[in-house]
């Protein structure tokens, strides 16, 4: 059983405790989190908006856990709340979460993680490979989507950000999962007829499937 799942016998596992042993032993369980930004053009000029994320990393799920101008110590505390709420939240299966050691993830909001069961691990200074999963999304948003559109206002940066969560979801082979979809919404796919495109955000991402006969 423990060849099965990749596990070492108790006395090695206690000799082995590199992180990327931490990680594999722990995937289902295991979440990231992190920021990153985007300029918005506003009535008052250019405005960064912080854009904060949870990814599963077994599965990829990705949420968008919110966005603001002011990342203050209540709006992350509110965050932390809906996160680990019992019968909706983003975290509510998860029972740890990395971080990196940016001030915004505050005392109070780590304090509500825990009282949610879920146990913060803030990882090393400039140890960004720690949290490759989050990293690696940060990067395919902006290349892919963000730095290809303007964006005026919250409301359209929260439209880029909706369509292309779906097209992450759904639409975008992942090389890292074997090539599939990561929750493809039709699971009994025709092998016949012609194939189709189609876009989002007016060509921006574009994806493929096969018309039923």
């Amino acid at each position: 059983m423990l060849r099965r799942h990749g596990l070492l016998p108790a006395l090695e596992r206690k000799r082995t405790t590199t992180w990327a042993a931490f990680v594999r032993t722990h995937l289902a369980l295991l979440a990231g989190t992190d920021f990153f930004t985007a300029e918005v053009l506003t009535l008052c000029g250019l405005v960064t908006y912080y854009v904060l994320f949870f990814i599963h990393l077994e599965s990829c799920r990705l949420d968008i856990a919110g966005m603001t101008v002011h990342p203050n110590e209540s709006w992350m505390k509110q965050i932390a709340w809906n996160g680990t709420m019992d019968d909706c939240g983003t975290l509510r299966d998860c029972r740890f979460l990395l971080h990196d050691r940016d001030t915004k993830f505050t005392g109070s909001f780590r304090a509500i993680l825990v009282s949610g069961r879920v146990k913060p691990l803030a990882l090393p200074a400039r140890s960004s490979n720690l949290n490759a999963y989050a990293e690696r999304w940060v990067r395919s948003v902006k290349d892919e989507c963000l730095s290809k559109v303007i964006l005026f206002g919250e409301r359209s940066l929260r439209r880029a950000l909706s369509n292309y969560v779906d097209h992450f979801h759904a639409e975008r082979n992942h090389q890292g999962k074997g090539n599939v979809l990561l929750f493809p919404r039709n699971t009994d796919r025709p092998r016949e007829g012609s194939v189709q495109c189609r876009e989002r955000l007016g060509g921006l991402l574009r994806y493929y499937h096969r018309e039923a006969a």
